[in-house]
């Protein structure tokens, strides 16, 4: 256990010092949210979150290559560079969006050209199991490149819009983020029939991310002195890649995430059904309409 003790200390220490740094910086760059509209806080709070969690995450996981580990994935290493990749360029051009907020749609291009940078890393959701199928051996589906780039796309795309959605009360994302971790953690280091050697190596990244996300929350739960800003797309992209390098564990994803899933779901249909954009903002998400039915921020956070 000592690599994931090593790994959880290198990215909770970091995130824990650095997120009182971001939190001037933003201040002081203007990188940060005023009170109005379906924003209800109090005072100007900095929106450069996503800063400590890249910087911890990226720097944990880096030094944990170099502890001795099983690997038995000879593609882990192009995987392993498409994640630090692509959550180098997400988190980027959350920056800049956070910066000089811009329209909608570039978010969605920027999510779009992401999510070929994990392709073509082999972040792929190629093979999943049936779980309606009865042997183990014949559970395995494995798809063709013209069914699983769209696949994956959708994927990433949702996992990213999914979080960022998510990040609407304090701690609220940096709260399932972690909680994801923590499960997917689990899940890579057991054996079942359908996982006969344990994912020893890969399950330093979601250890990583642990400690990122639990370092964060200190400062991000309510009243929270930072928000998430760029880090909710930073985050979308690392749990959508995590669950595609930890073997597509699509299924156990869907049963964390499953509340805001639907959530996203139920608001992009409704909103077209109003004739509204569904990615115009609001306050029709379902933890914004809990909270204005009178259920405090830390009620509905420790709900999901």
């Amino acid at each position: 256990m000592i690599p994931y003790l090593l790994t959880f200390s290198l990215a909770f220490v970091l995130a824990l010092l650095l997120t009182p740094l971001a939190r001037r910086l933003g201040l002081r760059l203007r990188i940060a949210d005023a009170p109005g509209g379906r924003r209800r806080h109090a005072g100007t709070v900095s929106r450069l979150g996503g800063l400590p969690l890249f910087v911890s995450f990226t720097a944990a996981v880096l030094a944990a290559q170099t502890m001795s580990v099983p690997s038995y994935d000879p593609q882990e290493p192009i995987r392993l560079a498409g994640l630090l990749v692509g959550g180098a360029l997400v988190f980027a051009y959350g920056l800049i969006d956070d910066r000089f907020d811009l329209k909608p749609a570039w978010q969605f291009v920027a999510q779009f050209a992401v999510s070929f940078v994990a392709i073509a890393t082999l972040i792929i959701i190629e093979r999943f199991n049936n779980p309606f199928a009865g042997q183990p051996a014949e559970r395995l589906i494995t798809l063709e490149p013209w069914a699983y780039i769209p696949l994956t796309v959708f994927w990433m795309m949702g996992m990213m819009n999914t979080v960022n959605w998510l990040d609407g009360l304090d701690g609220l994302a940096a709260g399932v983020a972690a909680i994801f971790s923590a499960i997917l953690f689990v899940a890579m280091i057991r054996t079942t029939p359908d996982q006969p050697q344990p994912q020893l190596s890969i399950a330093l990244l979601p250890t990583a991310l642990l400690g990122a996300t639990l370092g964060f929350l200190p400062f991000n739960f309510h009243p929270a002195r930072i928000f998430l800003g760029s880090g909710a797309l930073f985050l979308g992209y690392v749990l959508g890649s995590l669950s595609i390098i930890g073997g597509a564990k699509v299924a156990t994803v869907l049963l964390i995430l499953a509340v805001p899933i639907l959530d996203v779901a139920w608001l992009i249909l409704s909103r077209v059904r109003q004739g509204r954009s569904p990615m115009q903002g609001g306050r029709d998400h379902l933890h914004f309409r809990l909270l204005d039915l009178g259920l405090s921020s830390g009620t509905i956070v420790g709900l999901y």
